[in-house]
């Protein structure tokens, strides 16, 4: 049974559906709302299973696949056949799972922050060393650790506060399941290098994370692709430059075709 899924949706016209970062949720996306429902196009943020008001399910094994087919069973409940979807960092990671899973289902896609390789085995060893502090000392502590790395050192007061307040309520079995889920994704630069929907890359040119090199090299597999690299920003490039990723956002959408 795919765990029903929280979302706002909001404006009206093209279809966009926006899929958050790990450790935060829906929140993180309203300077985009704002920005695409003002050009004249309809925005769905969703929260994923587990994660801000939606449900988990604690029966399945961790697997972004989950997450994806509770996305596409929402599209499916909202009547949305086809939207752009835009994911940052866990959210490029199951955008990439829906171009697997249902390439179809996308008329274009965003991909922010993020990276279509597995893990490298200091990444999957640093996701192990995670799960045991978020069982051990909670949400809090991991966000605590984790937010030197989310945004650039020049992140804003206020960013710094969204990030831990947003992430320190997130739920232990969320985190836990989410960790493991990433840890054990595979590769999906297959399914990225076959699609034929236009696809933008967008990265904070201070990502430590994912750096820029990174999104220029899965660029380079997709025919057409673009990558924006916005100044001073980190891995959480949409909350420490709104405006820049805003304007890259609209730039690259106003210049597709009309479905």
């Amino acid at each position: 049974m795919v765990p029903r899924i929280a979302f706002e949706k909001s404006g009206v016209g093209e279809p966009w559906v926006l899929l958050h970062s790990f450790p935060l949720d829906r929140r993180m996306w309203a300077s985009q709302t704002a920005a695409l429902v003002a050009s004249g196009r309809q925005v769905v943020t969703v929260d994923l299973p587990g994660f801000g008001g939606s449900e988990s399910d604690p029966s399945a094994a961790p697997s972004l696949d989950r997450y994806a087919e509770a996305v596409l069973a929402l599209l499916d409940e909202v009547g949305i056949a086809a939207a752009t979807v835009l994911g940052l960092s866990l959210g490029g990671y199951v955008a990439l799972r829906i171009a697997a899973i249902a390439p179809h289902r996308l008329r274009s896609l965003v991909l922010a922050d993020t990276r279509a390789a597995a893990d490298a085995p200091e990444t999957r060893a640093g996701r192990v060393l995670n799960l045991g502090l978020v069982r051990s000392r909670g949400a809090s502590a991991l966000v605590d650790k984790l937010l030197p790395h989310l945004v650039a050192p020049g992140a804003s007061a206020r960013v710094r506060d969204n990030v831990r307040a947003w992430g320190a309520v997130q739920s232990t079995e969320a985190l836990t399941y989410a960790l493991l889920a990433m840890r054990d994704r595979a590769d999906a630069s297959e399914a990225l290098a076959s699609l034929r929907c236009p696809v933008l890359f967008i990265v904070g040119a201070e990502d430590g994370i994912t750096p820029p090199a990174s999104h220029h090299a899965m660029a380079s597999t997709v025919p057409g692709a673009r990558v924006e690299v916005l100044a001073g920003a980190g891995h959480l490039s949409n909350l420490e430059a709104p405006e820049a990723f805003n304007a890259a956002l609209l730039r690259w959408a106003n210049g597709l075709p009309l479905p």
